[in-house]
C-alpha cells in the first residue's frame, strides 16, 4: 500500500496522528521535498533527497529488523533468472551478490540507508527507476541493472565493477583499483568465494592470498673460453663471452 501525503510545513505530530488512524496498516515513513518546496511524507522511497523519517514497529516484532536476523526466505529464482536474462549477467552472481548484501531480507536497511535484497541507496533506486525498492522484483532489477552498467563502466573487470557497486563508481575511479577500504575488500572477496568458491583471482592490485608472489627473472649464465683453455660460467658478458646462456 502505497501512501502519500503533502504539507506545506513539517508539523510532525499531525503526520504521527494520520498513520495512527491506519492501525495495522503501519510502515517505514520517509520524507522528501519537490521542486516546489512541497515536503512530502511516503512509504515508498524514491527522489534523491529522501530521508527516513518514522520507521515500522509492530507489536509482534520486538528486534529490529537486522541483516543477520534469522527470518524465513522466499523464491526470488524467477525475478534473478528474469533480470539475469535481460542484463546478460550469470545468475549465479546475481545470487551472490544478493547473499552478501541483504542476507535474503527483502526488508533489509542498512545503516547507511541501502534498502531491500541488493541493497539500494535511495539515489541508486530512483536513477535505475526503482519506484519501491522493498519490492523484490524491483529491487532485483534495479540492482542487476546497476551491476551491469558498473561492468560497463569498468570494460567488464568484476573485481572493480563489484567493489563500485560496493564503494561507488567514483572511490574506484579515484583508486584506480580496489578501494584499501577493508569493508569493500572483504566484500569483494566474499561475493566472490559464493560466486565461484575459493579460487585465486587477481585484478587491479588485489591479488589472492593463495597466490605465490612474482619470481625475480633470473640473470642468463655466459659460458667463456679463455686463452688457456679454462672454461668460465659467469652472469657478466666479458669479450670473450660465447652464445651459449642458459
Amino acid at each position: 500500500m502505497l501512501i502519500f501525503f503533502m504539507i506545506k510545513t513539517t508539523v510532525f505530530s499531525l503526520l504521527f496522528l494520520v498513520f495512527s488512524l491506519a492501525g495495522t496498516a503501519w510502515s517505514d515513513i520517509f520524507r522528501y521535498t519537490d521542486e516546489s518546496g512541497v515536503v512530502c511524507y511516503t512509504d515508498a522511497p524514491f527522489g534523491k533527497k529522501t530521508e527516513l523519517v518514522l520507521r515500522e514497529n509492530r507489536p509482534e516484532e520486538k528486534q529490529s529488523l537486522s541483516l543477520k536476523q534469522p527470518i524465513a526466505r522466499a523464491d526470488y529464482s524467477h525475478y534473478v533468472q528474469k533480470a539475469a536474462t535481460k542484463y546478460d549477467i550469470d545468475s549465479a552472481l546475481i545470487n551472490a551478490v544478493i547473499k552478501t548484501e541483504s542476507n535474503g531480507n527483502h526488508k533489509a536497511i542498512s545503516r547507511k540507508g541501502a534498502i531491500g535484497l541488493m541493497q539500494l541507496m535511495p539515489t541508486t533506486a530512483s536513477d535505475m527507476n526503482v519506484r519501491n525498492p522493498y519490492n523484490p522484483e524491483e529491487n532485483i532489477e534495479g540492482g542487476t541493472r546497476y551491476l551491469r552498467a558498473m561492468l560497463e563502466k569498468f570494460n567488464g573487470d568484476l573485481t572493480l565493477a563489484l567493489a563500485a557497486y560496493n564503494a561507488g563508481p567514483g572511490t574506484v575511479e579515484k583508486y584506480r583499483s580496489v578501494p584499501p577500504i577493508s569493508e569493500t575488500r572483504d566484500y569483494v572477496k566474499k561475493v566472490y568465494s559464493l560466486y565461484k568458491g575459493k579460487q585465486n583471482y587477481t585484478t587491479s592490485g588485489m591479488p589472492s592470498k593463495n597466490e605465490p608472489p612474482p619470481q625475480a627473472k633470473q640473470a642468463p649464465i655466459y659460458k667463456v673460453t679463455l686463452d688457456d683453455g679454462t672454461i668460465l660460467f659467469t652472469n657478466a658478458t666479458i669479450a670473450k663471452t660465447t652464445k651459449l646462456r642458459f
